[in-house]
């Protein structure tokens, strides 16, 4: 009975709140963006994030915080870190100190440490502070910050063990500059300055929240851009290369820019600490829009987390992200056109590649609302439209694409939640992450156009 109970609430709360995500974390009310300090302590997932006490627009910037076992599953505690003395806590980092190197731990195990940036009007500065209760409560340290440059623009502390030089490296965001600078330090509290990089790639809008993070062997560094990304408004930049202990060495041209999303709505991406394996998580929205999305009572959701490699393709070494696996109802299997019966659900497709033309679906929502995925053989690009879902300002009615050239058989794996789409193509070497707001999805249905025509099969799981 008290299962009944609680679905019939939890009906009742989705009835009142269409754009509400099934699989993907969102706050129970007021505003999120970044994703702050991702780290894997004792058998949970912590995720920190930007979060305004107050209100759903940007302001007041403190951590909120909800703790997941699975990465789907999430339980919202209170504010981690608050604003407090007119400094609000903006973006950084959390690790695990093992070894009890900051002097601040009590347990056997370390403690948890965090590392942020305390914004004032006209200053960024690096501050510290840290929990011995597994991330229940939080102490700021007495004698922040631990660095300053007297700079209005210095933020967004990434931490990463170095074992080789055996101390801390700090990579954090000069964003005019559009530059990463790194320090380094034994205890977390003295940094020394090792160098920078930058600037490279993309480098219209300014640079925020690094993340540096071994994978494969090869160190990748994950960088936000405030504007000029792929699709429009800002996006995220990887780079893959080499990091000695002092300096991080691109191995590629600074002209080449590699995007870890085509789409609109992947942004400040980062990576978990001490984590089994490395597995990113991001905001899903973008600065064009973020403070008319037309959901309530938050604004502001996290992407679907993601398992990440790095393979060889003709073009290079990439970085290919695969979603953290997802919970599925009975497979449904198709060519043409059915109905979605749950909020969330994920399609797999294994096409010809010869097969020619625009294939794809159609993704139907209320009200005549629309969006469709697929892939174009003649440009060789995998598609997200969503002109039509949407209408939240000039900049949201948008087609994203990803360049792809088929060698084998192609691979799209979707994930279609109430106001997301998330495409993974050639098994997550190109990725598509997009909001969508035409309603809860209602049918599926596949479409060809300008070549071949015939039917082609693909299956669904609804997301329990």
């Amino acid at each position: 009975m008290k299962t009944l109970y609680a679905l019939v609430l939890c009906a009742a709360a989705f009835a009142q709140e269409p754009y509400r995500p099934l699989v993907h974390f969102s706050p129970q009310k007021n505003w999120t963006n970044d994703p702050n300090g991702p780290v894997y302590f004792e058998g949970e997932y912590h995720l920190f994030f930007q979060y305004n006490p107050f209100g759903d627009q940007w302001g007041h910037m403190s951590w909120g915080h909800a703790v997941s076992t699975d990465l789907l599953h999430w339980k919202e505690l209170p504010v981690a870190i608050p604003e407090a003395g007119g400094v609000m806590i903006f973006s950084g980092s959390v690790v695990v100190d093992k070894t009890n190197s900051s002097g601040f731990c009590t347990g056997q195990n370390g403690c948890l440490v965090a590392i942020y940036t305390g914004h004032q009007e006209k200053l960024q500065t690096q501050n510290i502070a840290y929990s011995n209760d597994r991330g229940r409560t939080w102490t700021k340290y007495a004698k922040n910050p631990v660095l300053d440059l007297h700079m209005a623009d210095f933020r967004d502390p990434n931490l990463l063990w170095h074992a080789a030089s055996k101390r801390w490296i700090m990579a954090v965001s000069l964003p005019i500059e559009r530059k990463v600078a790194f320090y380094g330090s034994r205890d977390l509290k003295r940094w020394d300055k090792l160098s920078e990089f930058g600037p490279a790639g993309s480098t219209e809008g300014i640079w925020e929240c690094p993340d540096i993070v071994e994978i494969d062997g090869r160190m990748v560094l994950i960088v936000g851009v405030g504007k000029g990304a792929i699709a429009g408004g800002s996006g995220e930049q990887y780079f893959i290369g080499r990091f000695d202990g002092t300096r991080f060495v691109n191995d590629n041209p600074a002209s080449l820019t590699l995007w870890l999303d085509y789409g609109k709505d992947c942004y400040c991406a980062l990576t978990y600490n001490n984590a089994p394996k490395p597995t990113m998580i991001a905001w899903m929205d973008n600065w064009q829009y973020a403070d008319k999305l037309p959901t309530h009572p938050w604004r502001g959701q996290m992407t679907i987390p993601r398992e990440l490699s790095l393979r060889t393709f003709p073009e290079g070494v990439r970085l290919v992200q695969t979603p953290v696996p997802l919970p599925r109802g009975t497979r449904v299997t198709g060519d043409g056109d059915i109905p979605i019966t749950t909020r969330a659900s994920l399609i797999h497709a294994t096409v010809d590649p010869k097969r020619r033309g625009e294939y794809g679906w159609r993704v139907l929502f209320p009200n005549g609302a629309s969006a469709e995925i697929g892939y174009d053989s003649l440009r060789q690009e995998v598609f997200v439209d969503r002109t039509h879902a949407g209408d939240i300002g000039k900049d949201f009615p948008a087609r994203t694409a990803a360049p792809l050239i088929v060698e084998g058989q192609l691979q799209l794996d979707i994930l279609i939640d109430s106001n997301s789409i998330e495409v993974f193509a050639d098994e997550g070497h190109v990725v598509l992450t997009n909001l969508v707001f035409g309603g809860v999805p209602q049918r599926l249905a596949s479409f060809s156009r300008g070549g071949t025509q015939r039917p082609f099969p693909w299956e669904l799981w609804p997301l329990k």
